[in-house]
Formats: structure tokens, C-alpha cells, sequence
């Protein structure tokens, strides 16, 4: 598991750690039942507080993204997280948001930009569901 750690940034670690284990989550890079690196590793890994992995760790656990076994350490939840389609959708949106501004910015509108997405071979080769 990759996590990589921006102290410059103004960003609390433990919310770093969060947003990057939830996006893998939902990414399916990890998969429901994984077990994730134990709090001491994960802190060496990363050159911080123990503290701060535990926290982390914690808030997801309320989250529903990960689940403790006692004595055997953090995994992902075996259910799935309640989160992975909302966090999915919410990582469509901001990369939609962006290609619309670009799009806007070099003077193309919303139907040129819809018919340029229809048209696209990757929709294409992912055709609606009941088709």
C-alpha cells in the first residue's frame, strides 16, 4: 500500500492517511478483507507518530471503511465500504468539473463536449447496461 505524505500542505496526516486509504478503497486497489499494514509499520513507513496512524485508523473504522479483528489487525471491511460508491462518484465529479473547465476555457460548449464523450471510443467499448 501505497500513501504518500504531504507535511507541507497544510492537510492533518491523519486526514491525508484517510482520504488516500479511502480512495484505494474505492478504486478497489484494496479489496474488501485486506489486511492493512499494522499501525507501527505504517508509521515507519511514513516518518510519523504511531498516534497519528492510530487515529487515522480509528475514523475510518467509524467511517465503516476498515474493521478491527482483535489481535489480528486492520482490514478492510469485509462488506465493503459504505463509502466506495460515494467516494467513486465524488472522483468522476471533480475529474468531469475539470475536463469542463478546460473545455470551456478553449471555447467549446456543453453539447459539443456531451457529443465528444458519446462519440468516444472508450464509450464505445462500454455500452449502457440492457443494451
Amino acid at each position: 500500500m501505497q500513501i504518500h505524505i504531504q507535511a507541507q500542505d497544510g492537510v492533518p496526516i491523519y486526514l491525508q492517511v484517510m482520504q488516500q486509504i479511502k480512495y484505494l478503497v474505492a478504486s478497489g486497489r484494496l479489496e474488501p478483507g485486506e489486511e492493512l499494514p499494522s499501525i507501527r509499520a505504517l508509521a515507519e513507513q511514513l516518518l510519523v507518530n504511531p498516534n497519528t496512524i492510530a487515529r487515522a485508523y480509528r475514523e475510518l473504522e467509524v467511517a465503516g471503511v476498515v474493521e478491527k479483528r482483535r489481535t489480528a489487525g486492520t482490514y478492510v471491511a469485509e462488506n465493503g465500504s459504505p463509502l466506495a460508491r460515494k467516494e467513486r462518484m465524488k472522483l468522476l465529479k471533480e475529474r468531469v468539473d475539470q475536463l469542463l473547465v478546460e473545455a470551456f476555457q478553449m471555447g467549446f460548449d456543453l453539447d459539443e463536449v456531451l457529443k465528444l464523450v458519446g462519440q468516444s471510443e472508450l464509450a464505445a467499448r462500454n455500452p449502457k447496461k440492457g443494451d
